[in-house]
């Protein structure tokens, strides 16, 4: 840990976080060593006039801070190091004012060019491609169907997509800004709307990260309950795009069972949780309701049920000719491109990136459980198929293992007072990938300074650009689906 940066203090929490203050050179040499050492950048943002930079290495993650003063502050660019930089250093700008110093691309990312002194123009400067033959198809940012709006902007030969730019932002709804004008505990329910999808994983990386900086300790039941609730999430989700993925490739019926399966899925978490998406059942200090007398037989029924059917939707799946006529070699994204650009969560896994928190770095109650990583190193539409059924049945026997060893005891705690200037951070690993917050508190010790919701699709999202290019444009839908990446936790 010291090799990448000096000062470094461990901070308290569940899982092993590092922080330190550091200057431009520093932060600079720091990006390097991470990047030499196939560290991670897992997230980077601004916040109460500095800038900050997290690395996950196999001891823990680091956490950067990089005070930016003056009346233009800014601080070294690192997309050269770490692509996935580039989109969020410019979503920095915007948000914080912090410049990267020396990056290539400085267009404003989440400023459409509708705010009060906005620095952007009306007419966005996609990135054209010129030739004989080549055309721009211009989609969205209005789509025909519930989905937050994206423009994509594809440069195409006939049918054959050459680049693809997605522009995304449209919705800002100010979370970074709200989070500081909330009680540290109300602002709990901010974190899990940050993106409606992984309400779990996201609420849980928030109150690890504000138990973290008030020394609060969670009861067993509790944690044990939490990895329950971010199970079923995960299910609930790989179900929706097991279905989604075979109507996207002309199978219809495939959108029909999976559709089933979810929604009695949601509804017994209504059932059981009291709301279908588990909105608000994660709470500072352990959950708000315990599972009730009935729920812990009727889940473990649901996860019989699931299975027997999983496994013949798999058979039908993987037998179907028309499927994998489109699944397989359609949106691929080998290996050492995944690792280049820094892909990660379930797609990156897909491309043989074995990475995934419940593994690598496990918390209560998951250094118990023994979870085994499912991973494919096709990073076709196929591999990413084929881990989203691996995960359900592995998530399925969590499920169980998790309601067979069920501790006794309370479900919440008081939090504690949290000192002046406390820092606190909180990892998940949620459906989409690694999730993460970082927040601080303000000297009085009272209210936030600042809090940093992470979503893995700020990695992804370029990723997928990539892996549509020589595919043709039909294919799309297909493709992003494989993804399913996040508007709403892209767009802070």
């Amino acid at each position: 840990m010291t090799a990448l940066a000096s000062g470094l203090a461990l901070l308290p929490g569940d899982m092993p976080v590092w922080h330190a203050r550091t200057g431009d050179g520093p932060w600079l040499e720091a990006a390097h060593r991470a990047a030499r050492s196939g560290a991670r950048l897992v997230a980077l943002w601004g916040g109460a006039g500095e800038a900050h930079a997290a690395y996950a290495l196999p001891e823990g993650l680091v956490w950067l801070s990089l005070p930016c003063p003056g009346e233009s502050p800014a601080c070294p660019d690192l997309s050269a190091l770490f692509p996935a930089a580039g989109r969020m250093q410019r979503a920095m700008a915007d948000l914080c004012g912090i410049a990267a110093r020396g990056a290539a691309d400085t267009r404003p990312w989440l400023d459409h060019g509708l705010w009060p002194d906005s620095r952007a123009g009306r007419d966005y400067p996609f990135v054209r491609v010129s030739g004989d033959g080549v055309h721009e198809i211009p989609v969205g940012p209005v789509h025909a169907g519930i989905i937050e709006p994206g423009h994509f902007r594809f440069s195409v030969v006939g049918e054959k997509v050459l680049r693809l730019e997605a522009r995304l932002g449209y919705t800002h709804k100010g979370i970074s800004r709200r989070f500081t004008e909330l009680a540290p505990e109300d602002a709990c329910r901010l974190a899990g709307r940050v993106s409606g999808d992984s309400t779990v994983a996201t609420a849980w990386a928030y109150c690890m990260a504000l138990e973290a900086a008030c020394g609060t300790h969670v009861p067993e039941r509790a944690r044990w309950l939490r990895a329950l609730l971010l199970e079923r999430e995960r299910i609930a989700n790989h179900l929706g795009d097991l279905g989604a993925l075979g109507n996207d490739a002309g199978f219809a019926a495939g959108l029909a069972q999976f559709s089933r399966l979810r929604e009695d899925w949601l509804r017994l978490s209504k059932d059981c949780f009291g709301h279908r998406l588990l909105m608000d059942c994660v709470k500072p200090g352990g959950v708000a309701a315990d599972l009730p007398p009935q729920g812990a037989d009727a889940l473990r029924r649901q996860c019989d049920r699931v299975e027997r059917e999983l496994g013949a939707l798999r058979d039908i799946y993987d037998g179907h000719a028309g499927l994998q006529d489109r699944f397989l070699g359609t949106g691929r994204v080998d290996p050492p491109l995944a690792t280049a650009l820094g892909l990660t969560g379930l797609a990156g896994r897909a491309s043989g990136i074995a990475a995934d928190l419940r593994c690598d770095q496990p918390w209560a109650p998951y250094e118990r459980l023994d979870v085994r990583m499912a991973t494919h190193r096709n990073g076709d539409v196929a591999a990413r198929v084929a881990v989203r059924f691996d995960e359900v049945a592995e998530s399925l026997r969590l499920l169980r293992a998790l309601l067979d060893g069920l501790p006794a005891g309370p479900v919440a705690t008081p939090l504690n007072t949290p000192a002046e200037n406390a820092l606190g951070a909180g990892r998940t690993e949620g459906w989409r990938g690694e999730v993460m917050v970082a927040l601080a508190f303000d000297a009085q010790g009272g209210r936030l300074r600042f809090c940093h919701a992470h979503d893995p699709s700020w990695q992804n999202w370029p990723v997928l650009e990539h892996a549509v290019m020589g595919n043709i444009v039909p294919d799309f839908p297909l493709i992003n689906k494989s993804f399913n990446l996040s508007y709403s936790g892209h767009d802070l």
